[in-house]
């Protein structure tokens, strides 16, 4: 279970897709993320891959937030992308990321594994893995996007924090067969890189209707909490930058950007 990640076959693996380039590991880091957004700075094309076997500062997507992340036990990796798409649109490749992680958990837990808007997937209604995207924009053109996803793979019940145990999950506790990091972090680059493939060739329209057929809650009526400051809709669908449109109890029907989601 805390045996050393094996970066260097999980580069041979991905070999012939868009992450088969360089994957730089770190034993300990402050986050992937951080390191990513760097070395994309410093000119490194995309495609390189990040991954630590613990994160010191692991975080989420909303200030304060923390990723617990011992070492040996979960998933931390980021990737660079250099997307020609427009900054205003960037957001979606938060919730296409989302797609492409859900449909690679879904291979050990089929029919239970749905999207949370804008950047959670979960098992059984449980959060399994969180997405964090970040942007460099040059003028009016993305420089780069560094997206990070951290999965709970050998993560146990009791080693979350309190205040989190009855909202994550891990794949250890929701499936009979738990995989190894590597396999885990091959499929989900697997599926990302076909998925962000779909993105660049068709936009965003075939990763929104996957998105909405993943989510399962259109239709529903939700409470968005955003650092306060709450709003009470029915869920319409995403538009084409992936902000979330809610018909509140007027009928108009407004752009989320930013939230906790909670189904009523």
């Amino acid at each position: 279970m805390n045996k050393p990640f094996p970066y260097t076959e999980l580069q041979r693996r991905l070999a012939g897709t868009r992450f088969g380039g360089t994957v730089h590991f770190l034993e300990t880091t402050g986050s992937t993320n951080t390191v990513a957004l760097e070395l994309a700075g410093a000119g490194a094309p995309e495609g390189d891959v990040v991954i630590a076997d613990r994160q010191k500062q692991g975080r989420g997507r909303l200030p304060g937030r923390r990723w617990q992340s011992p070492a040996g036990r979960n998933l931390y990796v980021s990737v660079i992308l250099r997307p020609t798409t427009h900054p205003s649109k960037a957001a979606s490749l938060t919730l296409t990321a989302g797609v492409a992680v859900a449909e690679a958990l879904a291979a050990w837990c089929p029919g239970r594994v749905s999207i949370k808007w804008p950047n959670d997937v979960n098992i059984g209604g449980k959060k399994v893995s969180g997405i964090l995207t970040e942007m460099r924009t040059r003028g009016d053109s993305v420089d780069f996007v560094v997206i990070g996803i951290g999965i709970n793979i050998f993560m146990k019940f009791d080693e979350f924090d309190e205040q989190f145990r009855n909202r994550a999950t891990s794949l250890l506790e929701e499936t009979t067969y738990t995989p190894d990091r590597i396999d885990v972090a091959e499929t989900v680059l697997r599926s990302l890189d076909r998925w962000y493939e779909t993105y660049n060739r068709e936009g965003f329209a075939p990763v929104r209707s996957r998105w909405l057929d993943s989510a399962g809650i259109v239709n529903a009526k939700v409470r968005v909490d955003d650092r306060g400051s709450q709003v009470e809709g029915i869920v319409r669908g995403i538009d084409e930058e992936g902000a979330l449109l809610l018909e509140d109890d007027a009928g108009s029907v407004v752009r989320i950007l930013s939230g906790d989601v909670l189904v009523q």
